[in-house]
């Protein structure tokens, strides 16, 4: 390019003939003809066309190319897998031919896109208060000094792009309920519609163009919040392009470094309080201000929250001989009145409520355990049992659910049990609780402990008085001079006798 600015400097400026320009360059007088008629200021060169051993196969490879471009990321098969297919078909090239044909077919692809609409968009634009985003990721953070797995809920408002992101072991519809309510508690109010994809917990199954078939849970909370679910075409996610950006943006915002909590909970607290930092500090982009003083502005668009939706899955069980049903992995158990019974299980995000013949029997605090390496848990409730062991005292010495047993209830079985008939009456001490306050019979029991006397008739003692308000420790009391004993009584059975002899002839009843 140098030398083509040397000649047609010497031409046009200094206005040298042909020949003394090809003396100065070296050039023929051709060359140096060629370069000014043709009025370029770079020169081209013709690349020769070269058969490649690829050509045979490049219908084959871009049939190829364009099957696995349909297919999801991690189904597809590498470039390497292609060349090794290739060479099978009698291919002898190397894969630096294959990884070029492949670069300039995807850039080929995308140019067409780019022109067809598919990869064009229409920027879109929100009123206060019209609509929110909702989708789902995962990421891990380590809970209790274990890095685990986490169905993290978004939800973001299109208008003022305040936005939520809170955690879940799992992606149910009870956690999905738990996320909407949450997400409408921290932003302030309920837009008119949402915004999601074609989640199983919400869409049953997909019909033609815009047609879904709403699961009926997901349209009950929809319903009770007075908003109006709207679904994306399927593959489609620019279409809540906002929420998408979210996700993208979350990770190295508040998953990077990997954050560490005791528990769930306080994870959950911690991404709530830096969320709303969050809103302080990142610019709207559209609007003046930032996302904080945009979300201010919408808080008189949006609906008031109502109360929770009552978020619970129902599951119909039967209850076992040994009073337990099983959930995920893990038995619960239920009051043995029950027991070979239909009951009604509702399942809550931090808990189970099991309820039969329209009342509530018992509630347990659910457990997610993740790993199939552990063996399935139980959990007891003790006093589930006390009807059983009622009819069965001696079950008492080695059932399972009194292991649990609180540590005053403990060491006054151990107590009991050296001596006969101390089954029975720890027992009856056991079933106190069903008449009494948990409490007052445990520390009518330690107090007996305290003293010595680990007996059913001391405690019983101790109990009521405990529940007349009498006391066994109570203070002092300095009498007064004018009440001290001048005259010690003394037992006179005579006395009786004579009472006696007035009512009844002075007789005994004999």
């Amino acid at each position: 390019m140098g030398l083509l600015n040397v000649i047609r400097r010497m031409a046009l400026r200094q206005k040298l003939p042909i020949r003394e320009i090809a003396r100065r360059t070296g050039l023929s007088r051709n060359t140096i003809k060629k370069y000014l008629n043709s009025g370029t200021v770079e020169p081209k060169f013709a690349v020769p066309e070269r058969p490649s051993k690829l050509d045979p196969f490049a219908d084959k490879l871009a049939g190829w190319l364009k099957t696995e471009a349909s297919k999801s990321r991690k189904q597809r098969r590498p470039l390497t897998r292609l060349h090794a297919d290739l060479v099978a078909l009698g291919f002898t090239g190397s894969y630096g031919r294959v990884a070029a044909f492949a670069r300039a077919w995807r850039a080929d692809r995308q140019r067409e896109q780019q022109t067809t609409g598919r990869g064009s968009f229409v920027p879109l634009t929100f009123r206060a208060g019209e609509a929110f985003q909702f989708d789902w990721s995962e990421d891990y953070a380590v809970l209790g000094g274990e890095r685990t797995k986490l169905q993290v809920a978004h939800i973001k408002l299109s208008h003022s792009r305040a936005f939520l992101v809170r955690a879940y072991l799992l992606q149910t519809h009870e956690m999905l309920f738990d996320a909407h309510w949450h997400g409408f508690r921290v932003l302030g109010g309920v837009p008119e519609r949402g915004i999601y994809d074609n989640m199983k917990t919400a869409v049953d199954r997909i019909g033609r163009g815009k047609e879904r078939q709403v699961n009926m849970r997901f349209l009950a909370m929809a319903n009770h919040y007075v908003f109006e679910p709207e679904f994306c075409n399927p593959a489609a996610g620019w279409e809540k392009g906002q929420v998408e950006k979210n996700v993208q943006d979350a990770r190295p915002r508040l998953w990077q470094p990997i954050p560490d909590f005791p528990d769930l909970a306080a994870l959950n607290d911690w991404l709530e309080q830096r969320c709303k930092e969050l809103w302080q500090e990142i610019p709207h982009g559209r609007l003046t201000g930032t996302v904080a003083d945009a979300w201010a502005e919408e808080q008189a668009a949006l609906m008031p929250v109502p109360p929770a939706f009552d978020g619970f899955i129902e599951l119909s069980k039967r209850v076992s001989p040994t009073c337990l049903i099983s959930f995920e992995r893990t038995r619960y158990s239920v009051p043995a009145s029950f027991a070979n019974r239909p009951v009604s299980l509702r399942v809550y995000p931090d808990r189970l409520v099991i309820a039969a013949e329209g009342q509530i029997l018992c509630e347990h605090a659910r457990r997610i355990d993740r790993s199939h390496q552990l063996p399935p848990r139980t959990v007891y409730d003790w006093r589930h049992y006390l009807a059983v062991i009622q009819r069965k005292p001696g079950a008492l010495r080695n059932g399972a659910p009194f292991a649990e047993l609180p540590s005053g209830f403990k060491q006054l079985q151990e107590q009991m049990l050296r001596r006969p008939g101390g089954d029975r009456e720890m027992v009856d001490i056991l079933a106190l609780v069903l008449h009494h306050d948990e409490q007052a019979v445990l520390t009518a029991v330690e107090l007996a402990l305290a003293e010595g006397v680990a007996t059913k008739t001391h405690v019983l003692n101790i109990l009521h008085r405990l529940i007349d308000g009498k006391t066994n420790d109570g203070p002092l009391i300095d009498t007064p001079q004018a009440l001290a004993l001048r005259r010690e009584p003394k037992a006179n059975v005579g006395r009786y006798d004579d009472l006696r002899a007035h009512s009844t002839g002075g007789r005994h009843a004999s």
